[in-house]
């Protein structure tokens, strides 16, 4: 990718990111298996959960776990803050509800990969809580990187959109706890075993490493559902270009927080994936390639929802909120 094409796309990043790009939150933990139903648990018996001061005892971790289990629950949409609470009350959406909720979650153990691959998207539009997600998955010009290539191009990122003024010292945990979201972790001498607890993002198998060179892996991605790429697909469009009836192939690939680029789907698999919408829609996106000229058109405007629903073929939801 073009210098300038490079630098124009970070630009729009960081226009999309006001009032400012986030490097932390984390406590320097990726999620795990079990965090986010137990936020959903927590929020739904107390709106006060994580502000209260026995919230260790309550969800049974450290002090930094329990703000980096809100941080993710907030990631990933499953809990919001409410209105004018300054961020001490809490409360389960719709996707939470839907997924987690303790009596009709619909897949409260993360058993489906179709979740984990929602969640996956859910990081990536969530660019003010995980910035460096968004901009290694969307921006990035090489399918490789390195960790000290990574940090130096946030940086630039940070100096250049003039939303940010972190350290490099932040920006490197940031990506320490990125990468970790995707690939295993090694046990090291002396380490403790709950520091070590996988992200279940890894089960994605979208990064490998070889060498301290890591690689994002591109293909057909066999275990994302065509309900959750429809999601995407419907979720980016309303994000991006609510008001057209059609959207170009290079879009849908390439775009800033596309699907293609966000499920890293090289371009054969992109077309298969699009093709088959016009079946899984029932006609509500149609895919054609016509003259040359590549265009997924919108036939019938469906609620984002609706095809997370065809999904778990489960009776209708309300439109989810903050998605």
């Amino acid at each position: 990718m073009p210098r300038q094409r490079e630098s124009s796309r970070s630009e729009r990043l960081g226009a999309s990111l006001q009032p400012g790009l986030s490097f932390s939150g984390h406590e320097t933990f990726v999620f795990r298996y079990g965090w986010l139903t137990k936020a959903v648990a927590a929020v739904a018996e107390d709106p006060g959960a994580f502000a209260r001061e026995d919230a260790i005892v309550r969800l049974g971790v450290g002090k930094n776990m329990v703000r980096s289990i809100r941080h993710w629950a907030l990631a990933t949409g499953v809990l919001q803050e409410e209105p004018k609470s300054r961020g001490s009350l809490m409360s389960v959406s719709e996707l939470g509800e839907f997924l987690l909720g303790t009596r009709s979650g619909r897949d409260i153990y993360l058993e489906d990969p179709a979740t984990l691959w929602l969640f996956h998207w859910l990081l990536l539009s969530s660019p003010t809580k995980c910035s460096t997600w968004r901009w290694a998955f969307s921006v990035m010009p090489s399918n490789e990187f390195t960790r000290s290539g990574l940090v130096d191009g946030l940086m630039d990122l940070a100096r250049r959109t003039g939303v940010a003024d972190p350290s490099e010292s932040s920006i490197r945990r940031d990506v320490e706890v990125f990468v970790r979201t995707y690939l295993p972790s090694r046990l090291s001498s002396g380490s403790v075993p709950e520091e070590s607890l996988d992200c279940p993002l890894v089960e994605l198998e979208l990064l490998e490493e070889s060498n301290s060179v890591f690689r994002f892996v591109r293909g057909p991605k066999e275990t994302l559902p065509d309900g959750i790429f429809a999601f995407a697909v419907a979720d980016y469009w309303q994000r991006t270009a609510a008001d057209r009836e059609s959207l170009s192939f290079s879009d849908l690939s390439y775009g800033l927080g596309s699907p293609g680029s966000a499920f890293k789907l090289d371009e054969n698999s992109l077309i298969e994936r699009l093709e088959r919408l016009e079946t899984f829609t029932a006609g509500d996106l149609v895919y054609a390639d016509t003259a040359g000229l590549k265009q997924l058109y919108r036939h019938r405007t469906r609620s984002r929802p609706h095809y997370l629903e065809k999904h778990f073929r489960l009776p209708a939801m309300p439109e989810l909120v903050g998605i």
